[in-house]
C-alpha cells in the first residue's frame, strides 16, 4: 500500500470552510492548514484574531441566500482556478424554545436557507469543475438531530438537517461514479460558544437555569455515554482522515461521532 506523508498530505489541495472562523468550523479550517492545504473560510464578519497563515484566506459573504453563495463561488474560482474539498460546515439554529406551536414561516424558512440549501447552492456552483476533473471531496457536516430531534428548541434545524442526510446520499450516488466523493459528518453535542447560547435560550424561555437547561438536554438526548460533548478539534480530526488521500475508498456514507449519544444500532 502506499504510504502517505500525512503531514502533508494535503498540499497543492485547494479547500474551502463555511462558517469557517469559530467552534467546528474554525478547529477544521487549522487542522486542514496543518496538512498543507490552501483554506479558504466564509462568514459573514472577519474573524478579529486573523490566523496570519498565508495560506489561510477569508470571504465576507452572507450564505443563506443566493447571492452571497454565488460571490462565493465566482471569488474562489476566479482567484484558485479550482476548488478540491468543500466543507459544508455553516449550520445553527436560532428559533425560540417552545415546541411547534410558536414556530412561524420566517423560523423554518431561515433553518432551512442556512442548513440545507446554503449547502446545495454551493455544490452546485463547485461540482461541475471538480466533476470535469474527476477529482474532489465534499463533507457536508450534519447533526444527530436528524434523527434524535428535539421538539422544544431545534425543530426546524433537526429536520434541515435530515433533509440534508437525505440529501447528500442522494448527491453520493449520482457523483461518485464520475470521481467525486460525497460525505456526512455527524456530530453530536460540540463544546461551542453557539452550545452555550443555546442553553441560554431554552434557561430563558422554560424559566429555569442554564445548569437546568443542559440537564434537560442531556435527558433529552438520552444521556452521552462518554459523559461530554465533543471537543471542536475531535470533529477536525475526523474531517482531516476523510479528506485525505488516506480515505479515498469512502463516499456516501454518514460518520456519527457523538460520543455513543445515540442509543440505536
Amino acid at each position: 500500500m502506499e504510504r502517505f506523508n500525512f503531514n502533508n498530505e494535503l498540499s497543492g489541495q485547494i479547500a474551502l470552510v463555511t462558517g469557517g472562523t469559530k467552534g467546528a468550523g474554525k478547529a477544521i479550517t487549522e487542522r486542514l492548514l496543518q496538512a498543507g492545504a490552501t483554506v479558504i473560510i466564509t462568514a459573514r464578519n472577519k474573524p478579529e484574531n486573523q490566523n496570519l497563515n498565508t495560506n489561510l484566506h477569508f470571504i465576507s459573504a452572507d450564505l443563506s441566500n443566493a447571492e452571497g453563495s454565488g460571490k462565493v463561488v465566482a471569488e474562489v474560482l476566479e482567484k484558485f482556478g479550482k476548488l478540491d474539498i468543500l466543507i459544508n460546515n455553516l449550520g445553527g439554529s436560532e428559533t425560540r424554545g417552545g415546541g411547534f406551536s410558536v414556530l412561524t414561516d420566517e423560523d423554518w424558512e431561515t433553518a432551512m436557507q442556512i442548513n440545507l440549501l446554503a449547502p446545495v447552492r454551493l455544490d452546485r456552483g463547485f461540482l461541475p469543475q471538480m466533476l470535469e476533473r474527476k477529482s474532489g471531496v465534499i463533507i457536508h457536516i450534519a447533526s444527530i438531530q436528524a434523527r434524535l430531534p428535539l421538539f422544544d428548541s431545534t425543530l426546524p434545524y433537526a429536520s434541515a438537517k435530515a433533509g440534508l442526510l437525505n440529501y447528500s446520499k442522494s448527491l453520493s450516488n449520482e457523483v461518485s461514479p464520475k470521481g467525486v466523493r460525497i460525505l456526512t459528518v455527524s456530530p453530536g453535542w460540540i463544546n461551542t460558544t453557539a452550545s452555550i447560547k443555546m442553553m441560554e435560550r431554552i434557561a430563558e424561555s422554560s424559566n429555569t437555569s442554564i445548569e437546568q437547561a443542559t440537564q434537560s438536554v442531556m435527558d433529552g438526548l438520552g444521556g452521552i455515554p462518554f459523559g461530554r460533548p465533543a471537543q471542536p478539534e475531535e470533529i477536525a480530526e475526523l474531517v482531516g482522515f476523510l479528506v485525505s488521500p488516506r480515505a479515498n475508498y469512502l463516499t456516501g456514507t454518514e460518520f456519527v461521532i457523538d460520543g455513543g449519544t445515540i442509543p440505536t444500532i
